[in-house]
């Protein structure tokens, strides 16, 4: 039976009198704040009230109330406190911890009075002696998430508590304490070999259900085998094929699912001759996903916190993101490093809509070098979080952490924290790839803006020019819908949009060099100075979506020599001005949301454009493609249109014959002559007999003409 207990909170330096409600799960910050009257935080830079309490020490108590009956065991749990922590019963201490992603299991049974008091004291966040003050450096000698150091889409705002679910639990000695699902398929997947690794000192039953709820397997040997199992698919592939599974006694059951599937890092046949200079010492990495025998191209986005406070986060906070994601055709998350492990309802949903995840530890851009307390650390962190993970279906990768190996980090695979990982991933989990950190060489992070000035290039520009072998970040911006901006810029700095400390702390400046996410530079140089805030929305959503059509679409035509397309990023933790994500806060649709959308539709037509503005006569050009991630084989009827002041006009038509599963296929070139013409754009359109339609809003830059003719000659 599990107790769940109201708690109270209260600021160590202010004594015993100052006792404040706590919310459990939850953040004490946060709750300290609620019970100060705090301005909201997420508005104008009012998250900087947080930083009189940065160093503070905080103590939750509650007074233990529950039923146990003389032959029951208590014991308390808690599936994360945050960070560095003391558990006292009655003024004696039980337990101490630092981590917050490792289950919290302490039988106080004999402890206990009539009367008990149990108290949570968390200590100050951990900060590196010697690094750079408010800076994420403080946090690389720790398992604290780097990001509430304050990142280019994250305030710095510290926070810790307990937060995630806790209770005090009460057990018979047929308590069924652990209970694993673990397999072994056949080479042919015709068979799977399935074990349980359970703890319990009475004897149990195990059920095992399709998904319609047929009992396939049932007894009592927890070795057994299934013939002809139905495989877990990612989105878009196949199936998401859930089993269930009960076991249990007269006492205790414990319940699950299962997901048989093979998942493995290959490597492409084109990279073995990489690189092509002697001495020829080294390929690139394998980055190829082969999920079930068959090769995935992996697209979809890079996962951020989706709260500030952890606390908050329940699987209602989950589901919306999750599946806009299903809808949007994506088929992995990248949980970024530098971000918490999630909460358990975060991979149940990406186990039934068919998300793989692609799961860093949380190690991000430092250099965590291997002191013997940090590793103790680590061990035990990556330990805990490999095993409440490994049996999701949708776990597909292990990565030491975010951008650990490159100059500013400093981590190689000598680094004994990435040596770690890769044994403990190993050990207990031999059947997950893994690999040390993202980028690796022949993968490739950024660029996070439409025009890249080291090249002097727009994205239509730059990335058929660049051969990734996967493409892990890359983002381009645009400010947050007006109406929503307007609830977090105080009116009198909402336009001009400034570098005022509204916009610098929503990071529209001042987080990507000075112009930020908001990236004014940009918008004057193909629109000149914008007329208003709508117009900055306008030309900022203009370039984020035909940007990230162009990008995704182009690593798509890249394949197989190219196997992943995931942005830079999806979600923010709170509401941001601009950014590169496509969901707002806390789960909605930027425009750019729809177009990425478009451009991972599982078959497309598709165009490779040379540029994206475009001046009157010139010959515009542009290649077709078909582009099929599915698994089955298709075949189209295409026709290319111009629309261009106000009309249309047919340029050609493409029988594209049978493109094969999983395969893309190029056609013609189409050309045509731009004449002078008084419009400020011009859209591409692809007609397909199939559905499978796309659209290109491109740039127009007229030359100024007397007699005001408009004309388009093909």
């Amino acid at each position: 039976m599990r107790y769940y207990q109201k708690w109270q909170g209260c600021m160590k330096e202010t004594g015993e009198k100052s006792w404040f409600e706590a919310t459990v799960p939850g953040s004490i910050q946060e709750d300290y704040a609620r019970a100060m009257g705090f301005a909201d935080f997420e508005y104008s830079d009012h998250y900087k009230q947080f930083e009189a309490v940065e160093d503070s020490e905080w103590i939750y108590k509650t007074h233990l109330q529950f039923q146990a009956k003389p032959d029951e065991k208590v014991f308390f749990v808690s599936l994360g406190i945050d960070y560095i922590f003391d558990i006292v019963l009655n003024g004696e201490k039980l337990f101490s911890q630092e981590g917050m992603f490792s289950k919290v299991k302490i039988d106080i049974t004999e402890k206990l009075n009539e009367q008990n008091e149990l108290r949570v004291i968390i200590h100050p966040h951990p900060k590196r002696s010697g690094s750079f003050k408010g800076t994420r450096d403080e946090a690389d000698q720790s398992c604290k998430p780097a990001v509430c150091y304050g990142w280019d889409w994250h305030p710095r705002l510290l926070n810790s508590g307990i937060w995630d679910e806790t209770y005090i639990e009460t057990r018979y000695d047929a308590a069924i304490t652990y209970c694993e699902a673990s397999y072994e398929l056949s080479d042919d997947y015709s068979k799977a070999a399935v074990h349980f690794d359970i703890s319990c000192k009475a004897e149990v039953t195990i059920e095992l259900c399709d998904i319609d709820g047929n009992i396939v397997y049932s007894g009592k040997e927890r070795d057994f085998f299934i013939k002809n199992p139905k495989l877990w698919w990612c989105n878009g592939q196949g199936e998401q094929y859930l089993y269930t599974y009960k076991v249990f006694n007269r006492e205790d059951e414990k319940k699950g699912r299962i997901g048989f599937r093979k998942i493995a890092l290959v490597m492409c046949e084109e990279h073995w001759d990489h690189p092509k200079k002697f001495p020829k010492t080294r390929s690139v990495p394998p980055i190829t996903l082969e999920m079930n025998g068959r090769i995935v191209f992996a697209k979809g986005t890079n996962w951020v916190c989706p709260e500030i406070f952890s606390g908050r986060i329940t699987r209602d906070t989950y589901e919306p993101l999750v599946r806009l994601a299903k809808e949007a055709y994506m088929n992995i998350f990248r949980c970024w490093g530098g971000a918490i492990i999630n909460k358990e309802a975060f991979f149940d949903l990406c186990d039934e809509m068919g998300i793989m995840v692609w799961q860093e530890f949380p190690l991000a851009c430092n250099n965590y070098v291997g002191t013997p307390h940090y590793m103790g650390v680590l061990n035990q962190e990556a330990t805990s979080i490999i095993k409440r993970l490994r049996s999701h279906a949708c776990i597909g990768l292990w990565c030491g952490g975010n951008e650990l190996m490159n100059g500013w980090s400093k981590m190689t695979e000598q680094s004994l924290a990435l040596r770690l990982l890769n044994k403990l991933t190993f050990e207990l989990s031999p059947s997950i790839p893994f690999i040390t950190s993202s980028p690796l060489m022949g993968m490739a992070h950024g660029p996070y803006s439409f025009w890249d000035d080291t090249t002097d290039m727009d994205v239509f520009q730059l990335f058929p020019s660049c051969s990734g072998t996967a493409y892990t970040e890359f983002g381009v911006p645009s400010m947050a819908d007006v109406d929503y901006v307007k609830t977090i810029i105080p009116e009198d700095e909402l336009f001009p949009a400034n570098d005022t400390k509204s916009w610098i702390a929503h990071h529209g400046y001042e987080s990507w060099g000075h112009y930020g996410h908001l990236s004014l530079h940009i918008v004057r140089k193909y629109f000149g100075e914008p007329s208003s805030i709508d117009k900055i929305w306008e030309y900022t959503t203009w370039l984020q979506c035909e940007g990230y059509k162009a990008i995704f679409e182009e690593s798509r035509r890249q394949k197989p020599n190219c196997s992943m397309a995931i942005n830079w990023c999806y979600n923010e933790p709170w509401p941001g001005v601009a950014g590169n994500n496509i969901i707002s806060y806390p789960a909605r649709e930027k425009k750019g949301y729809y177009a990425v959308k478009e451009a991972l539709r599982p078959v497309l037509a598709s165009a490779g454009i040379g540029k994206f503005e475009w001046q009157a006569k010139e010959n515009f050009h542009a290649a077709l493609w078909i582009l099929n991630d599915s698994p089955s084989d298709v075949s189209d009827v295409i026709e290319a249109w111009i629309e261009i002041d106000g009309r249309e006009e047919f340029i050609i038509e493409w029988k594209t014959g049978i493109v094969p599963a999983n395969e893309n296929k190029k056609g013609p070139e189409i050309n045509f002559a731009l004449q002078d013409i008084s419009t400020e754009s011009f859209v591409l359109k692809l007609k397909s007999k199939h559905g499978y339609d796309s659209s290109y809003k491109l740039k127009f830059k007229a030359i100024l003409k007397d007699d005001g003719q408009r004309a388009l000659n093909r």
